[in-house]
């Protein structure tokens, strides 16, 4: 690879932002960055900002779909279509997300994974599995198809875990029967625990939480809040995830799934290093809208898509996000009123830390990998890079 030299443009960095600035790419690394403008050598690719601003790539940490494909339907050409969907609108890693299904079906998304991971050369990188069920509480299982969904048994999640080494985090309900013992296990392998579709108070949660669930999945979506029982009150999930200071959180930043005050409130009293944004996308993001399909192509769940979000065909509840990774940014700055900087890290650096890969990915830093993304004035995608060749480009 040639070295590659941004200048003349807004540089994003973690807390502040570098006006009239550039950036160095050697290879797949940040070689240098700074203000103004430096000499580089005459073979560089160089690319004029035109005072647009340059990020840090975007990590999505929970992704079904996009592009009409989905994750469950476990074929090589879904696993890169999304990829490469995902790609054109700022995300340079991912973490592909399954579905509560049979165990044939988990093991056809993990053999899938597997040879995806070979392949993915023009498209947002993979960082691993997240596994999104089946251990979760009925009475919070939202689009989740019902049939599957069970207990932690440790025979099966040890046999899935032993299958594969790239599952890295595993969304469950912490007071299931065993969900401790369970977490307890994951945390032994290096699995990072995330509670999910969960009825929890906040007793249970902050048992959960000492036994490894550290992250709360798509924040208010499909968990409890106060709940009242006879004349006494109990706080839920949600004001546990608020009360433990060291809880991180990921919203789906689509405007809908968590409308603009709750944006602010979990801002407010979370702050941007412990809020993670991600799409939560299904298979209809960057399509037209109208009807599709939650999971499997052969046998998910039919739903509409209008108003920029996936509902049930009745219409009484969610049934996933269309987002893409710049709509994120965009909303929080304008729906959630917070600093560019700030709703970048959100998409960025806090993704990269709760995964424990920040010490390489998540900001522009001299040595970490060159994931960067132009963004226009309008908060658009133009340009992603991954690892220090450009996957998208809107103009030449």
């Amino acid at each position: 690879m040639s070295k590659t030299y941004f200048y003349n443009g807004a540089i994003i960095l973690s807390d502040s932002q570098i006006s009239n600035g550039y950036v160095l790419v050697d290879g797949t690394k940040i070689l240098d960055f700074g203000h103004g403008e430096i000499a580089v050598e005459s073979d560089t690719v160089k690319i004029n900002l035109n005072g647009r601003y340059l990020s840090p790539g975007f990590i999505d940490l929970h992704v079904h779909g996009g592009g009409g494909f989905d994750f469950m339907d476990a074929t090589l050409e879904a696993f890169l279509g999304i990829a490469n969907t995902h790609v054109q609108f700022g995300t340079t890693a991912m973490c592909p997300t399954s579905l509560t299904a049979e165990l044939s079906g988990i093991y056809a998304v993990l053999d899938c994974y597997e040879e995806a991971l070979k392949m993915n050369d023009t498209g947002a990188a993979f960082l691993g599995i997240h596994l999104e069920g089946p251990y979760l509480a009925l009475s919070q299982r939202g689009a989740q198809d019902p049939i599957y969904i069970r207990d932690p048994e440790p025979s099966e999640y040890m046999g899935i875990l032993s299958y594969s080494p790239h599952i890295i985090r595993w969304s469950a309900a912490p007071e299931l029967p065993g969900a401790l013992k369970f977490a307890d296990y994951l945390t032994e392998n290096g699995v990072l625990p995330s509670l999910a579709h969960t009825d929890a108070i906040y007793e249970e949660v902050l048992e959960g939480f000492n036994h490894g669930f550290s992250l709360a999945t798509h924040f208010y979506s499909a968990m409890s809040g106060i709940t009242r029982k006879n004349a006494q009150r109990f706080a839920g999930t949600i004001e546990a995830g608020y009360l433990i200071d060291d809880m991180d959180v990921e919203i789906i930043g689509d405007g809908i799934h968590v409308p603009p005050p709750l944006l602010k409130l979990i801002y407010k009293i979370k702050g941007p290093d412990r809020i993670a944004l991600v799409t939560d996308a299904m298979r209809a993001a960057a399509m037209p809208e109208g009807q599709s399909i939650l999971g499997r192509a052969s046998d998910g769940l039919p739903v509409i898509v209008e108003d920029g979000v996936a509902k049930l065909m009745d219409r009484s509840a969610f049934a996933g996000s269309v987002a893409t990774a710049d709509q994120l940014i965009r909303n929080y700055v304008r729906l959630g009123e917070v600093p560019l900087v700030e709703a970048i890290k959100m998409m960025s650096q806090t993704p990269a830390r709760i995964l424990n890969i920040n010490h390489r990915k998540g900001k522009i830093e001299k040595g970490y990998d060159a994931d960067l993304v132009i963004l226009n004035e309008d908060l658009f995608a133009e340009l992603t890079m991954v690892m220090g060749d450009i996957k998208f480009q809107k103009y030449s």
